[in-house]
């Protein structure tokens, strides 16, 4: 970018022109600019040929961009568009091009770079994605864990103030186990992400299902994480529950989709949906916004009712 303050900028050429039009000689005007006569000709002349209209912009005394009137060896405009028509139908880059279309990489990315296609696109990778929902109540829970950070004062998310970060409070561990037809919850907060403390979340939560009016669980569906896959006492429930263990392929969240999804709700609506002066007040809070969650907050995909009536409806037990 040209600057003003700069010596032979916009306003140095324009009082280069102001003494030659003064009466200066060209080389007597270079002089005092500190310039070669053949630079002072070179503008004087770029000033006389202007319009009006240029002059009263300063368009004239720009520089000029350093693009050659002719380039002999430049391809022509139908080789060029064979290298972008191959670039659209493979989505190439310069190398494997080059091998198509004949010509030298370097030439095909000054090709691609020239008409702003240096960027390969991103294609997106073929998802098979299928609804499912297990017809009974209570019968498929979905079990995943949400990370909560400890803390004695709001923090940064709160305050805005990065400086007096927490160090060393810890976490706690929200294992959330979700009823598939439902959408019904329970939570229970622990101290770690253990298969000990999922296996007594899941205990507890399968017989919490069944005092709402959901039936006997007969499967559980997590990820491959250590406590569910290698804890004996998580095998063991399961065992005690006559459930089986169905564990979602590898990068595979969607599978697990419906717990995934409340761990967000769960993270907008209570973590983070009010400034908690303090963790333990924040885990406190649970309780009240589970029973709101479950018997009056409205669900979408359940035609706007609570999970709570679903189980009721289903199982009969409407008054």
């Amino acid at each position: 970018m040209e600057d003003g303050r700069c010596r032979l900028g916009v306003a140095g050429r324009l009082q280069l022109v102001g003494l030659i039009e003064s009466g200066c000689s060209l080389r007597s005007a270079a002089a005092q600019s500190a310039v070669s006569p053949a630079t002072a000709h070179r503008w004087w002349h770029r000033w006389r040929q202007a319009t009006e209209a240029e002059r009263a912009s300063r368009a004239c005394l720009r520089a000029r961009a350093p693009v050659p009137r002719s380039c002999p060896w430049r391809l022509d405009e139908a080789s060029e568009r064979g290298i972008l028509d191959a670039r659209e139908r493979t989505n190439y880059g310069p190398a494997r091009l080059a091998g198509l279309v004949g010509s030298r990489r370097s030439t095909v990315w000054k090709v691609l770079a020239r008409h702003g296609k240096s960027r390969r696109r991103r294609t997106p990778r073929e998802r098979t994605s299928r609804r499912y929902e297990w017809a009974e109540p209570g019968a498929l829970l979905h079990m995943d864990t949400k990370r909560l950070q400890r803390f004695d004062a709001p923090g940064h998310w709160a305050t805005g103030d990065r400086t007096g970060r927490q160090r060393g409070a810890g976490y706690v561990y929200a294992h959330c186990v979700i009823d598939d037809h439902s959408r019904l919850a329970y939570v229970e907060l622990h101290s770690a992400d253990s298969g000990q403390a999922a296996a007594i979340t899941l205990r507890r939560g399968a017989a919490w299902m069944r005092e709402q009016g959901a039936g006997p669980t007969t499967a559980v569906m997590t990820d491959n994480a250590f406590g569910y896959v290698h804890s004996h006492a998580f095998g063991a429930v399961l065992n005690e529950l006559g459930a089986r263990h169905i564990r979602t392929p590898p990068y595979t969240p969607r599978w697990n989709g419906k717990v995934e999804r409340f761990i967000q709700t769960l993270d907008d609506e209570w973590a983070h949906g009010r400034v908690w002066p303090t963790s333990t007040r924040r885990d406190r809070g649970l309780a009240s916004w589970l029973r709101f969650y479950n018997r009056r907050r409205p669900h979408t995909s359940l035609g706007d009712r609570p999970p709570i009536s679903r189980v009721h409806q289903d199982r009969g037990q409407d008054t």
